[in-house]
């Protein structure tokens, strides 16, 4: 594409939305129309992956186009993002975008307020890490219920949670709206990063009450999950919280309360959609639809988040449209990472590459150049210690062919093999059946080598000595 004819890029990414929570692919209890109607005006992947089911590493690695070890940033609560490899934002941001991020970035830790930013080419920087108020300034969705004459904490502890029209997820629309109102020459590209469907699972009431928790399917569940997840929790492998029964943790109410956190993003999505449409934006805009990582909710015995990769928890909704250029109601199963974000848009808007990126473009699956079914052989997922506020020791990596999926918790001496095709929801671990014992030793030796292939080499060569 020539620089006159280059998209706009509306990038909106929600945090912690498994794959399973889109009503066009095949969620029947969730109502997401705005995503639906994405779906058939472009290309949905079925089967992406994320790099690392913990937020700054994820979002490192899909900015980068790397894994996150490979560019240093393996966990939540680091000091600053390293800068040996370039965010695509900045890329796009030096070839003649304006850039806006609204929302989350993530890349560095946001305890003592707006974290420390990378050279990440946002001119438009509308920052919320979370709905929270407890710093002085810099967080622009607070001062945004200030102007309207609400408080934060006072919203919160209400018996019906933040209402709709002060959510943060609104706000994030008009932000939005703000940015797309401001003048400028050229392209644009905005990343959108509400907070929700993350924990803690407090939509607002009127969203809840479109639910009945009773009618949900709850979790895929069986008591031989407790076995397997106890095991790897007592070994010292890290989770946001301790396996236990789906009852115990009254999982159908909190599926209510993340589906309901869901439709509350697709009617904001909306939103912004129509308010492109209206400034005759839409027709011209590469729009993506995605999420960092996923969610356990409930699955084998686990709420949240942590050192695991169940497909709830890595597998992410991936949905890109643009007219004419992206083609419509396509659905592809071939196995993708976010890695593949990165790439895509340099090539969608007509940059090289750069060889470092391990991240392939999808624009061959984008158009009608290259049938749907396959872009990689397998996609791989790491975890390096992630959780700060666990004192986490845990390293483990997975790698999944699309039929086998395998595990490896570093250090303990226990991992998981699943068969994606006998077995789709992840109940039999074949790690110690003899049978599987060539097949788990094949994919070891992939991970051990793609591990090695991905590690930052250090300083060019400038000599032979």
């Amino acid at each position: 594409m020539t620089t006159e004819t280059r998209p706009n890029i509306l990038w909106y990414c929600t945090d912690q939305q498994r794959y399973d929570t889109i009503g066009a692919l095949g969620n029947p209890h969730v109502h997401t129309k705005a995503v639906d109607a994405l779906v058939a005006r472009g290309v949905a992947f079925t089967h992406a992956y994320t790099q690392n089911p913990i937020c700054t590493p994820s979002r490192a690695s899909f900015l980068t186009g790397m894994y996150p070890s490979t560019v240093r940033a393996n966990g939540n609560g680091i000091a600053y993002m390293p800068e040996d490899y370039p965010l695509v934002t900045k890329l796009l941001a030096d070839s003649g975008y304006d850039c806006g991020l609204v929302g989350k970035l993530h890349l560095a830790s946001a305890e003592a307020g707006v974290e420390p930013r990378a050279e990440d080419g946002y001119r438009y920087f509308a920052y919320s890490h979370a709905p929270r108020d407890d710093w002085d300034e810099g967080h622009a969705y607070v001062d945004w219920l200030k102007e309207r004459g609400q408080d934060l904490k006072t919203l919160q502890a209400s018996d019906d949670n933040v209402p709709a029209e002060y959510h943060q997820t609104t706000w994030a629309t008009d932000a939005c709206i703000e940015f797309l109102d401001q003048s400028r020459n050229g392209p644009w590209l905005l990343s959108v990063n509400p907070y929700y469907p993350h924990p803690p699972f407090d939509p607002p009431r009127e969203y809840f009450e479109r639910f009945d928790p009773d009618a949900l399917p709850g979790p895929l569940f069986r008591e031989s999950d407790l076995e397997i997840q106890c095991k790897l929790a007592d070994s010292g492998v890290d989770f946001q919280n301790y396996p236990s029964t789906p009852e115990k943790m009254n999982v159908n109410v909190i599926q209510a309360q993340y589906y309901a956190m869901i439709e509350l993003i697709d009617d904001q999505f909306q939103r912004l959609l129509d308010a492109m449409e209206e400034r005759g934006e839409l027709a011209n805009t590469l729009v993506i639809f995605t999420s960092d990582h996923g969610e356990s909710l409930g699955d084998h015995g686990l709420v949240e988040k942590g050192c695991r990769f169940m497909e709830g928890m890595v597998r992410v909704p991936l949905v890109f449209a643009l007219p004419g250029t992206v083609a419509a109601d396509r659905r592809s199963d071939a196995l993708v990472e976010l890695t593949d974000i990165a790439p895509t848009l340099l090539e969608i808007a007509g940059l090289t590459v750069p060889e470092s990126m391990h991240g392939i473009s999808l624009l061959p699956i984008l158009t009608d150049d290259d049938p749907p079914e396959h872009h990689r052989d397998y996609v791989r997922s790491e975890y390096r210690a992630a959780i700060a506020d666990l004192g986490d020791d845990t390293f483990a990596s997975m790698i999944c062919d699309g039929r086998w999926k395998l595990n490896v918790y570093h250090g303990h001496g226990l991992g998981e093999l699943y068969d994606l095709v006998n077995d789709p929801d992840e109940f039999t671990n074949l790690w110690d059946d003899a049978a599987h014992r060539d097949r788990k030793l094949d994919l070891l030796l992939k991970v051990l080598d793609d591990t090695v292939f991905a590690t930052d080499w250090g300083p060019d060569r400038v000599g032979w000595i």
